[in-house]
């Protein structure tokens, strides 16, 4: 019987379990996921709600880094800087034009893939610690060109935007934070589903044989730069529409609101989360951005980076798989000892 900590990891997250049995089981827990999300919006109230609209707003955008980096093997630090995009697209959409909260995710993740083809052409001819940095510099020039005087009469400048969102109809009998909330979880169940398709299906082989070994995925027949490039669209389409949402959960967006922190915060959601765990990495990845430093900043006021920053050192040392890895060697487990 294997022990090892990191194997049963190693082997949950890469390729599905296609058996019949796997698929039932699976299709089951996503849909008592759907119903616990939904079921959520007559349990929590308030600033629980928002706390929960964010969390999947960020576990949308750690979906699209996720797939860009566990699945396709390319390191970003500059997805806050889309995020941004999202966020300020869908702001724009509702202070200018007046625009339904509920559709401006649309509008965002439109723009967004539009200027993630276009830095992404470019940017994706490098590799490695060559793409990290220039996406790093992408990110630290975001909030500099959000406070230009250029884009001022858009974006607000320095002051940013407040955004006036109206409810649901009354007759839904659902508040302002019931609203969003909903709204969030329709696009979060959207993007699971799309997110798992992808990855299942033959573009997910490409990436991963991309990742991998390039010369083989090309020999095997598969347009590595064009796997590249979808890999790297769909995060940022994935990055900018939770930060439509989460600009609409907020009501608020200033340049302020998205340093290159936020890059790090992603980055960080993905690897705690779980690399190649399309759902469940992203979910426990963004509750941990979300949650630990609220959390520990009641109880340690000015310390709770420090406690941050000491969970993902332990959650590293103890799984370099991430969270979804500490379900899966415990699952791993419960299974190994109720067949012996």
């Amino acid at each position: 019987m294997t022990t090892g900590l990191n194997e049963p990891a190693n082997r949950v997250h890469e390729m599905p379990d296609f058996r019949p049995s796997a698929r039932f089981w699976a299709r089951l827990g996503y849909g008592a996921a759907a119903i616990l999300f939904l079921a959520a919006t007559g349990i929590l109230q308030g600033y629980e709600l928002f706390l929960a609209s964010s969390i999947l707003s960020y576990a949308i955008a750690a979906m699209g880094l996720n797939v860009l980096m566990g699945y396709n093997g390319q390191i970003s630090l500059g997805h806050g800087a889309f995020f941004a995009i999202g966020a300020y697209s869908a702001a724009i959409c509702i202070d200018q034009f007046g625009m339904s909260f509920a559709f401006t995710p649309i509008v965002a993740g439109i723009v967004g893939m539009a200027a993630g083809w276009i830095i992404g052409k470019p940017a994706l001819r490098l590799e490695g610690v060559y793409l990290a940095l220039a996406t790093f510099g992408l990110a630290i020039a975001t909030p500099t060109i959000l406070r230009s005087d250029l884009f001022a009469q858009w974006t607000g400048g320095v002051q940013g935007l407040f955004l006036l969102i109206n409810p649901a109809p009354k007759w839904t009998g659902l508040d302002l934070d019931q609203s969003i909330y909903l709204t969030v979880v329709v696009y979060f169940l959207a993007f699971a589903y799309v997110t798992l398709r992808l990855v299942r299906g033959l573009n997910g082989y490409a990436w991963l044989a991309t990742r991998d070994n390039p010369i083989a995925a090309r020999a095997m027949g598969f347009d590595v730069t064009k796997a590249k490039t979808r890999a790297f669209v769909y995060s940022v389409l994935a990055c900018s529409v939770g930060g439509a949402l989460q600009a609409v959960a907020v009501q608020f967006v200033a340049p302020d609101s998205f340093p290159f922190f936020l890059s790090i915060s992603l980055f960080t959601a993905v690897v705690v989360g779980g690399l190649c765990s399309p759902l469940l990495g992203p979910i426990l990845g963004s509750a941990f951005i979300v949650l630990v430093p609220n959390v520990t900043e009641e109880v340690w006021q000015g310390g709770s980076w420090a406690v941050y920053g000491a969970v993902v050192i332990l959650v590293m040392a103890i799984q370099p798989k991430g969270l979804a890895g500490m379900f899966a060697w415990l699952r791993f487990k419960v299974a190994s000892q109720s067949g012996s």
